[in-house]
């Protein structure tokens, strides 16, 4: 297979589902998304899908969620100083937030992308064992 013999495709596959499943989540959440979201979303996806590549199978579904809520509040916060701050485009801000960091993410919101993780975590691992005919996802909670 193709995707298998070429990592630039896998990744560039696996960015389009991670930005467009970003995306999708802002717009069922708050009605509206924008395109800096979607390649948030990708970079995402492909960085949650590395931790078992990087770390190995023996890192409890727990601990990749919260490695994942991590990586995602760590995009986010780079997408919003970048475009929001810099750029100056007020595509969101949790300003009124509490535990916010100024205004481009807050500990609730990491919250939320701790438990919408696994989500991510287990499509990445079925894509791959599916789709790459990588290893069969096997996974411990704890």
């Amino acid at each position: 297979m193709l995707l298998r013999k070429n990592n630039f495709l896998k990744y560039i596959l696996f960015f389009f589902i991670g930005g467009f499943l970003y995306g999708l989540i802002e717009i069922i959440s708050r009605g509206y998304s924008h395109i800096s979201m979607f390649l948030a979303g990708g970079i995402c996806f492909i960085l949650i899908g590395l931790i078992n590549e990087v770390v190995s199978w023996k890192m409890s579904l727990i601990s990749q969620m919260v490695v994942s809520a991590g990586i995602i509040t760590i995009v986010e916060l780079v997408f919003g100083l970048i475009v929001n701050v810099w750029l100056g485009l007020n595509v969101w801000d949790y300003s009124s937030k509490p535990y916010n960091f100024m205004g481009q993410i807050c500990l609730l919101y990491t919250g939320y992308w701790f438990l919408l993780s696994p989500l991510a975590i287990i499509l990445d691992d079925y894509l791959r064992y599916f789709l790459l005919k990588e290893e069969k996802p096997r996974y411990k909670i704890f």
